[in-house]
């Protein structure tokens, strides 16, 4: 159905090229867009002209005209005057409204087949058949990015996202939930995953800016045909979750760039609390103290390197060798030695992983 806003603006395009005023009602008389006032002095002569088989007539000083979608009356038009040329604008009117119930149903009827598959809810032989009836490419490149917003149902989020990628017509924005907004977007082929990242850089900084929103992005990857985008949603909702567990400080995430944080996050957790059992025989690594933590943390960032990770803590060498020294004799592991620095990070991974699962549990 379309918006009064919209059928009001219309009939005020109309109205200001013809100097015509014009009042769409619907089939029991009430107004739903208008130049005129006292449109209730109408509404018998429309629910009768409604029921009557005429397409137009004129009655009471204006001309009433029918729009239909697929054959079932939705809109009476009414051009005031008798004139040829009132005719002629009525018979305009009722054109573009025809025309726009056509675009809107459309448009509607390609945003449910895009959440349809999205959510897996089609099958192949309907996927085709639908894209084909639809004018969906089934063939294009394609990737879906995920903008979460921190607030439920940002219209303003939403409307932003749409004004950028208006324009491109082959490019679909939907949503399948209250916080999530989804861009299918088509890629070219001179286009790479570098290209997707300025993308989302771009989406995250508009947002920002225009409406003043902070958001978090996520990508899969690239796919060929339309039966594919399912995945490239699925691979960007993981990428999301994973994101907010170890990437916590990033506004974007890819797919593609998860890393071992990809296979963490699919160990049931009983397999993960043996690991962390048979590591650190029951206890936490990351119950260590916020010195000993911020120095594990700047070790790993400086690839096992103790000259450069304690000219960055401002501390002696020995200092650091000494803490190293501590926390190996509390763990049995030498951060020195590539494969148990190896066995910790997996095993902070692994209790950030967790915790964040404990947490959606209350």
């Amino acid at each position: 159905m379309i918006s009064n806003q919209i059928l009001q603006d219309t009939i005020d395009g109309i109205k200001s090229i013809t100097r015509t005023d014009l009042c769409v009602m619907d089939t029991e008389g009430k107004s739903l867009a208008s130049t005129i006032r006292d449109t209730e002095a109408y509404e018998d002569a429309v629910v009768a002209f409604a029921d009557s088989p005429a397409e137009s007539q004129v009655m009471m000083g204006f001309q009433f005209f029918k729009v239909y979608d697929e054959n079932e009356l939705e809109y009476v038009i009414l051009a005031k005057g008798e004139a040829e040329d009132v005719y002629m604008i009525g018979k305009v009117a009722a054109f573009q409204i025809q025309n726009l119930l056509v675009a809107y149903k459309e448009r509607f009827d390609k945003d449910n087949f895009i959440k349809n598959l999205l959510l897996d809810n089609l099958l192949l032989v309907d996927i085709y058949n639908r894209a084909k009836k639809l004018h969906v490419e089934t063939d294009a490149r394609r990737i879906v990015f995920i903008i979460e917003t921190k607030n439920e149902k940002d219209t303003n989020a939403l409307e932003t996202v749409r004004t950028l990628f208006s324009s491109k017509t082959k490019d679909f924005i939907t949503a399948v939930d209250e916080k999530n907004i989804i861009l299918v977007k088509e890629v070219k082929q001179s286009e790479n995953y570098d290209d997707m990242q300025k993308t989302a850089k771009v989406i995250v900084d508009m947002l920002n800016t225009e409406a003043m929103s902070s958001v978090n992005v996520a990508y899969g990857t690239i796919v060929n045909e339309i039966k594919e985008v399912s995945r490239s949603y699925k691979e960007a909702k993981l990428a999301l979750d994973v994101g907010k567990i170890f990437y916590n400080g990033r506004k974007i995430i890819a797919y593609s760039n998860l890393g071992i944080g990809r296979l963490i996050y699919q160990l049931p957790i009983p397999l993960c609390k043996m690991f962390i059992k048979e590591i650190f025989d029951g206890k936490s690594p990351d119950e260590f103290d916020e010195e000993t933590i911020t120095t594990i943390n700047k070790f790993f960032e400086n690839s096992l390197n103790v000259s450069e990770t304690s000219r960055q803590l401002y501390i002696h060498r020995n200092t650091l060798v000494y803490r190293l020294d501590k926390l190996e004799k509390s763990t049995g592991l030498d951060l020195r030695v590539f494969e148990d620095a190896i066995t910790f990070k997996i095993a902070l991974m692994v209790v950030k992983y967790m915790k964040y699962m404990e947490s959606l549990d209350y």
